[in-house]
């Protein structure tokens, strides 16, 4: 595995990595071996499957989101290959996070990512939920995918960032990564780069990031605007 370098200007850009991961792990691994059967109605499954959670229909999905027909299919099937349930707790989500960070503990930002998800927050992610925010990564403006972002980062989902959410964050990035930080962490380096992240973002200086200001200098940093475009060639 390459060592992963965490520089002060690139806190977005590491945990979009992440969520990159995530999403190739649905699209390689679970969706796409499943394809050869794409042509079928996806409605049947969805009429006929014994799950706990049935999803909408698929016109239905296909105008609340970017994806056609065909990616909507496949992207159910792995789905539901994955969670024959229909829905994904915050434990199965946990544990297929941590295929990918196995020297590192992404438990915390598992949960993170995972609240991001669940926009209902009734503690469970189905397959609305799933292609919604696969959509606004995915498919989304510019402004779309940082508003997710921020949306990731308000962890009490209060309109702003504090700093303690940030260092939260930037721990729980660390974490993840484990040994495979370049260079090898420091105990201060967490706190370092939120002061940093707010030095760049808190315009007014008044202690909290809104989606303005986030928004404004997200759009200004070249960098975090080449890391948004990595998410263009996913599918």
């Amino acid at each position: 595995m390459e060592r992963t370098s965490l520089h002060n200007d690139s806190l977005l850009y590491a945990s979009l990595i992440a969520i990159l991961l995530l999403i190739s792990y649905w699209f390689t691994t679970r969706c796409f071996k499943i394809i050869s059967g794409i042509e079928d109605s996806v409605e049947d499954e969805f009429e006929l499957s014994t799950v706990c959670h049935r999803p909408e229909g698929l016109e239905q999905l296909q105008e609340q989101t970017k994806f056609t027909r065909k990616e909507l299919q496949v992207l159910y099937r792995g789905f539901k290959n994955e969670c024959p349930s229909g829905i994904v707790n915050e434990e199965n989500f946990k544990q297929i996070y941590s295929q990918f960070f196995p020297q590192g503990d992404s438990s915390t930002y598992a949960t993170f990512l995972f609240n991001a998800f669940d926009t209902d927050h009734d503690g469970s992610v189905n397959f609305e939920d799933f292609v919604s925010g696969l959509s606004t990564i995915l498919r989304g403006t510019i402004d779309d995918r940082l508003n997710w972002a921020f949306n990731l980062y308000d962890l009490n989902k209060d309109g702003c960032i504090t700093k303690e959410e940030m260092l939260d964050i930037m721990k729980s990035i660390y974490d993840m990564m484990g040994k495979y930080t370049y260079p090898a962490m420091r105990e201060e380096a967490p706190r370092e780069h939120v002061e940093n992240f707010f030095q760049k973002m808190d315009r007014n200086k008044d202690g909290v990031v809104t989606i303005e200001e986030f928004l404004e200098s997200c759009q200004k940093d070249e960098n975090i605007m080449r890391s948004m475009q990595l998410f263009d060639s996913v599918i």
